[in-house]
């Protein structure tokens, strides 16, 4: 699997050489592959945000490189435009950024300024409104007409409508019903399968990363704790909760019925993969559930 970012050594100084200086990220490096879906974790303020934004060149290194398809996306930094339509970022709160008459011009913005008209835009604004599930007639209406959950898609939609290579989204769930959170996070994952872009999810919700992503980046007081596969990253619990964090509610349960003598496989994931293991280890004791 070939890589598409490599961070090398890097680091990032809020307010560098005054009284407020504050290191937000410190030297960071690691590999992330074509096609992963991997997911940053960590408390407020453990630099997650900041680690994001230089993914795509919102925010300069203080030191250390970002290499996209192995160039440093610095080397000009009159072409750091062009990076930002290679990856894409989602912001928290992304629908308050709408701004246009229409839900279609708001989706077809990014695209109109990376280069696309005519049947090309058009089919790139009605392809992101699919993957984001935005009926064909919403795209008529204003944004502010939309609900909170339908805003949050289409928001998501314009950066989709770019077709970056990376796409980043912070925190895209937050502030979500339950409802809508399952529904914004099964169209994500629907957009990875099907695209096979990468994708880089920050999220404070173990739960969603531990469903989604094939690898996991912890970031603790501004550096890198872990990175490895998703399921050796939550086997390591008790490291997580020593930083603030903690392993999804079902992996903990899970957990309690080994150490009770319950023989079931460590690092379950999902409430899914718990249901199949026990309704097996029932079955086979002869009882049903």
């Amino acid at each position: 699997m070939s890589e598409i970012l490599e961070l090398k050594n890097l680091s990032f100084v809020y307010g560098k050489g005054t009284p407020f200086e504050k290191r937000a990220v410190s030297n960071v490096s690691l590999k992330i592959n074509r096609g992963e879906l991997v997911g940053i974790i960590g408390h407020t303020g453990s630099g997650k945000s900041t680690l994001a934004q230089m993914l795509n060149g919102l925010i300069k290194p203080t030191s250390g490189e970002v290499l996209l398809d192995g160039k440093n996306i610095w080397d000009e930094p009159k072409k750091i435009r062009s990076v930002r339509f290679r990856v894409g970022m989602v912001f928290q709160y992304p629908e308050y950024q709408l701004f246009e008459e229409t839900v279609y011009k708001d989706i077809a913005f990014g695209a109109i300024n990376k280069g696309l008209s005519g049947e090309e835009l058009d089919r790139a604004v009605k392809n992101a409104a699919d993957f984001t599930s935005l009926k064909p007639e919403l795209l008529d209406k204003s944004p502010f007409d939309l609900s909170g959950g339908e805003k949050r898609r289409a928001a998501i939609a314009g950066v989709i409508a770019m077709d970056p290579e990376v796409l980043i989204l912070d925190e895209p769930t937050a502030g979500l019903d339950p409802m809508g959170r399952e529904i914004l996070l099964s169209q994500i994952v629907r957009y990875h399968k099907e695209k096979g872009n990468t994708v880089l999810l920050v999220s404070h919700s173990m739960e969603d990363i531990a469903r989604v992503a094939d690898r996991v980046i912890v970031m603790n007081s501004s550096e890198l704790v872990m990175f490895d596969k998703t399921s050796e990253v939550f086997a390591r619990g008790d490291e997580l909760e020593s930083i603030g964090l903690r392993v999804p509610q079902i992996t903990k349960i899970m957990q309690s019925l080994r150490l009770g003598g319950i023989s079931v496989p460590d690092g379950v994931l999902t409430v899914d993969e718990a249901v199949s293991i026990l309704s097996a280890l029932l079955k086979k004791e002869g009882k049903i559930w």
